[in-house]
C-alpha cells in the first residue's frame, strides 16, 4: 500500500513510499531511505500533487514505537506552513527533535515532571477571583482570553489557578515566556505554587533533558511545559490550555530560518486543538487590544496591585537647564536624589537600552568611524571585553588601527552604552556594589547567582538594557533613572510608539513592587512632556486608543495584512536590477499593492546587500496564496535569496 510521508526538509510536499505490509496511519513515525540516508518522518495526510515523472516507491524502513501524532497537530501544521509561506517539512522539523524522534523511555526518566498537586497556600484577592471566573469561562473549548494588569498585580497567580485545575483533569499546559531569561525566576515561582517541577523548553536545554522532556510530552506523562517560542511545536498528547506571558512582546517574533510570531501561532494551534488560549500582558499589542474592542477576545483587568502596593511617582529631569559635566551623562539632581534612595536601602537601576561601551568610535584625525566591514552599521565599543563588536553578524575587531592621515588612530567615544554609565556609577557611589544587567551579563552560568544576589540586595545599583524591563521581580527596587528618554524613542518603525509605550510600562513595573514609595525618573533634553506622561498613564488604553485609530485611519496593521518580501545578495547593482524585475513578474499576479524596491534601513548585513518589497493586502489566506503561487514561477538567479516575512514587525 503506498503511503504519504512528510520529511522535515526544505520541501513543502510528502513523497510516496510503500508501506512494507506495516499497518500504518495518519500520524505515525516512521523511518524511510532517503537518498544514501535513513531518515524519521510522519505518515501525512495528503499524497504529493501533481507528480508526472515515474520514480521507483521505496519501501518504509520501520514504524517508530511512538503515539501518532495527533491529526489536529497535522491539521496545524499545514496551516502553519500555508500562512507563513514556509515548506511543509520545515513545519514538521520545528515539531521534531533534530529531525528524529524519540520512543519511549523508562517511566523512571519521567518521575522527576510527577506533579504532586497539593491545597493551594496563594489566597487570591477578590479582583483576582473575578479575572479567574472570567478566565475559567467555556475553559475547556476553544477561546481567547485576555488577562490585563498593572506590573505586580498578580496575574501570574490567577493564570496558575486556571492552569492547576485543567491539569487535576488530566490535561497537559504549555507556558510560553518571550525571554529565555525568564525561565529560572519564573520555575521557582511555579515549584512554589504547585509544589512540583515543570518542564522547561528553550534552546539552552541539554540534548539529552530535551529528549526525557519530547518523549513525556508525547506519552502524556509531562503535564506542564515552561518554554520560549519552539515549546509551541511539541507533541503534546493530551494539551488543555496554551499561556502566552507577556504576549506583546517582540521577542516572540522568530526572525531567522521558518518566521513566525509565536504568539499568533500559539492561538492558531489552541483554534485547532480546540482548546482555551489566554494571552497575559500589562499592555495589550495592538492588535490584541483590536480584538478586545471588536469582541473577539474575552477580557478581564487587574487594576490594582497585589497586596495593594502603591504605583511608582514619575520625575522629570530637564537636562537643558543643567551643565552635566565632560564625560558624564548624569545630571547633579539625579546623583542627589539616587543618594537619598540608597540611604533608604533602596535598590537603583540606571536605564539606557544601549549594550557596551559606547555606540559610535571616531578618529579625531582622520574623521573616519569604526564601522562593520559586513553590516552598514557602526561597531559598538565594549570595554570589559578590550573589542569592536557587530551586534548583527557577530565581526570583531581591536581598537588599534593605522590612520588614513598619519600614525595610529587617535579615537574618541561618542556616546555612552551600559558599560560607560557603570563607570560613572562606580566614580559617584564608590561604596556601593554594582552590575550591569544585559543579554551580555545575564546569559551566562553565573546568572541565576547574581540574581540572587539582586533579591537579596547585596547589588545595590544595576545598570541594564530593556531585558531588565521583562518579567523580572526585585523586591528592593525602588528608584530608577532612565538616562536619556530622547535616544530610545527615535526611529522610523511604525510600531516605535507602540513599543516605547509597552517598554516603559513593564520598566517602570520594577519599581515599588512591595508597598514602599518608588520613583521613575527621566532625564530628557526634550521639553514636550506630553509624550513621557502618554506612555507613563496608569491607563494604557487612551494611548492604544489612539494609536488605533491612527493605523485606521492610515490602512495600517491590523488593518491590513502586511508581507515584506526581502531580496539578498553580494552584488548591489545587480541586485537592485533584478528587485525591479521581480516585482514586475509579481505585481499583476499578487492579492494586494507591490510597494518598493527599496533599500532596507540596514543594506549591508552578514556581508550581503538587502533590497525590501512590501505587499499591502486584506486580511485573507488569498494574500499569501497569490504570492507564493506566483513565486514558485520565478527562478532566482544564483547568489540572490528571497527571504518571506508574513505580519513583519521590525523594517530593518
Amino acid at each position: 500500500m503506498k503511503v504519504p510521508i512528510l520529511l522535515p526538509n526544505i520541501f513543502n510536499h510528502p513523497f510516496t513510499y510503500e508501506s512494507s505490509d506495516l499497518n500504518l496511519k495518519i500520524g505515525d513515525y516512521v523511518v524511510v531511505p532517503f537518498g544514501k540516508a535513513k531518515i524519521t518522518g510522519v505518515v501525512w495526510n495528503e499524497f504529493e500533487k501533481d507528480k508526472k515523472k515515474k520514480y521507483v516507491i521505496k519501501k518504509v524502513i520501520e514504524k517508530l514505537k511512538i503515539p501518532s501524532l495527533k491529526k489536529t497537530t497535522i491539521e496545524f501544521l499545514n496551516w502553519f506552513s500555508e500562512y507563513n509561506m514556509a515548506p511543509k517539512g520545515m513545519a514538521l522539523k520545528l515539531l521534531l527533535l533534530s529531525s528524529s524522534a524519540v520512543v519511549r523511555l523508562p517511566k523512571k526518566k519521567y518521575e522527576f515532571f510527577k506533579p504532586k498537586l497539593k491545597d493551594n497556600i496563594f489566597k487570591l484577592s477578590k479582583e483576582q477571583k473575578i479575572s479567574l471566573k472570567k478566565m475559567n469561562n467555556y475553559n475547556e473549548k476553544f477561546r481567547v482570553h485576555v488577562l490585563q494588569g498593572t506590573t505586580g498585580s498578580g496575574k501570574t497567580m490567577v493564570y496558575f489557578e486556571a492552569l492547576k485545575q485543567l491539569i487535576k483533569k488530566g490535561f497537559q499546559g504549555l507556558i510560553m515566556l518571550p525571554e529565555i531569561g525568564l525561565t529560572g525566576q519564573f520555575e521557582k515561582k511555579f515549584l512554589e505554587f504547585f509544589r512540583f517541577k515543570p518542564a522547561v523548553w528553550h534552546s539552552g536545554i541539554s540534548k539529552k533533558n530535551k529528549e526525557i522532556i519530547w518523549s513525556g510530552i508525547t506519552n502524556g506523562e509531562i503535564k506542564v511545559v515552561i518554554g520560549a517560542r519552539s515549546a509551541l511545536f511539541l507533541p503534546f498528547k493530551k494539551l488543555g490550555l496554551i499561556i502566552v506571558d507577556e504576549e506583546y512582546d517582540q521577542s516572540y517574533k522568530q526572525d531567522e530560518g521558518v518566521i513566525y510570531n509565536a504568539r499568533d501561532m500559539a492561538i492558531s494551534r489552541a483554534s485547532f486543538e480546540n482548546i482555551p488560549v489566554n494571552l497575559i500582558t500589562a499592555v495589550p499589542s495592538i492588535e490584541t487590544y483590536d480584538n478586545i474592542k471588536k469582541g473577539k477576545y474575552s477580557f478581564s483587568k487587574l487594576n490594582r496591585r497585589y497586596q495593594d502596593a502603591s504605583f511608582p511617582n514619575y520625575e522629570i529631569i530637564n537636562l537643558n537647564n543643567k551643565n552635566l559635566k565632560a564625560q558624564s551623562w548624569l545630571s547633579k539632581e539625579i546623583i542627589q536624589k539616587v543618594n537619598l534612595h540608597l540611604e533608604r536601602k533602596n535598590q537603583i537601576l540606571f536605564f539606557l537600552n544601549r549594550r557596551g561601551f559606547s555606540p559610535y568610535v571616531l578618529c579625531k584625525k582622520c574623521l573616519k568611524n569604526y564601522s562593520c566591514p559586513n553590516c552598514s552599521i557602526n561597531l559598538v565599543y565594549h570595554k570589559h571585553k578590550q573589542n569592536l563588536l557587530c551586534h548583527y553578524c557577530g565581526y570583531k575587531a581591536k581598537l588599534n588601527r593605522v590612520c588614513n592621515k598619519e600614525g595610529t588612530c587617535d579615537f574618541v567615544f561618542s556616546g555612552p552604552g551600559v558599560e560607560r554609565i557603570l563607570e560613572e556609577v562606580k566614580r559617584e557611589f564608590p561604596t556601593k556594589k554594582s552590575i550591569i544587567f544585559s543579554s551580555d551579563t545575564m546569559n551566562k552560568k553565573s546568572s541565576s547567582e547574581i540574581l540572587e544576589k539582586i533579591l537579596n540586595n547585596e547589588i545595590q545599583i544595576l545598570v541594564g538594557t530593556q531585558l531588565i524591563s521583562k518579567g523580572f521581580h526585585f523586591p528592593n527596587l525602588n528608584c530608577i533613572v532612565v538616562i536619556d528618554i530622547d535616544l530610545s524613542s527615535q526611529g522610523h518603525d511604525l510600531r516605535g510608539a507602540e513599543k516605547n509605550l509597552q517598554l516603559y510600562h513593564q520598566l517602570s513595573g520594577r519599581a515599588g513592587r512591595t508597598g514602599k514609595p518608588a520613583t521613575v525618573y527621566f532625564q530628557t533634553y526634550n521639553l514636550n512632556t506630553k509624550m513621557i506622561s502618554d506612555i507613563t498613564n496608569k491607563d494604557p488604553d487612551i494611548f492604544l486608543a489612539k494609536e488605533l485609530e491612527l493605523r485606521k485611519l492610515n490602512g495600517l496593521p491590523p488593518f491590513q495584512r502586511f508581507i515584506a518580501l526581502i531580496i539578498t545578495g553580494k552584488k548591489e547593482n545587480f541586485l537592485e536590477q533584478e528587485a525591479i524585475k521581480f516585482k514586475n513578474f509579481i505585481k499583476n499576479s499578487v492579492e494586494g499593492k507591490v510597494l518598493g524596491p527599496v533599500n532596507a534601513p540596514i543594506f549591508r548585513l552578514k556581508g550581503k546587500f538587502r533590497v525590501r518589497l512590501l505587499i499591502r493586502g486584506k486580511k485573507s489566506l488569498k494574500v499569501q496564496n497569490s504570492l507564493a503561487n506566483i513565486i514558485s514561477k520565478y527562478k532566482f538567479p544564483r547568489g540572490i535569496k528571497l527571504t518571506v516575512d508574513v505580519d513583519p514587525i521590525n523594517f530593518n
